[in-house]
């Protein structure tokens, strides 16, 4: 077997109106249907595949992420532009829309910044550094974590 991409992600959500509203409004994702599977759902697409995130109701009750070292997913990546200026972009759309940065990163190989969607699942959003030959040197996937600087 040869895993050819990461096709998609699935979240168990609370609320799926307040969450797709996050995904859509707030991160831009355009939605891949417009109805549920039956279920209280709602997925998105960047055009590449079918669906790249689905998110399914559970409930408010639901038990919340635990925080700290657990079990399980730490956080996922979205690929958000090519450029600084492009990740300034997104600071700028997550201060107008009341969303705290959490965190931010310079990897050598891409320039970071974590955010928390509404469940409390961290999400990095990432550019890849242009000009960072990480193929001919794999060991800068794995260089020392720098602040970043905007």
């Amino acid at each position: 077997m040869e895993i050819k991409e990461l096709g998609h992600l699935v979240l168990y959500v609370k609320d799926v109106q307040r969450s797709a509203a996050f995904y859509g409004e707030v991160l831009g994702w355009e939605p891949a249907f417009p109805v549920t599977l039956g279920v209280p759902a709602a997925a998105f697409s960047s055009g590449r595949t079918h669906h790249e995130l689905l998110l399914i109701e559970v409930g408010e009750d639901a038990a919340p992420q635990p925080r700290g070292r657990h079990l399980g997913l730490y956080h996922f990546g979205l690929k958000v532009g090519d450029s600084d200026d492009e990740l300034r972009a997104v600071v700028t759309r997550l201060q107008e829309h009341g969303v705290t940065i959490v965190g931010s990163s310079d990897h050598t190989v891409t320039h970071s910044l974590y955010i928390h969607d509404p469940d409390g699942n961290e999400i990095e959003l990432y550019i890849d550094v242009p000009g960072v030959d990480w193929k001919d040197n794999p060991s800068l996937i794995m260089a020392p974590v720098k602040p970043l600087v905007l």
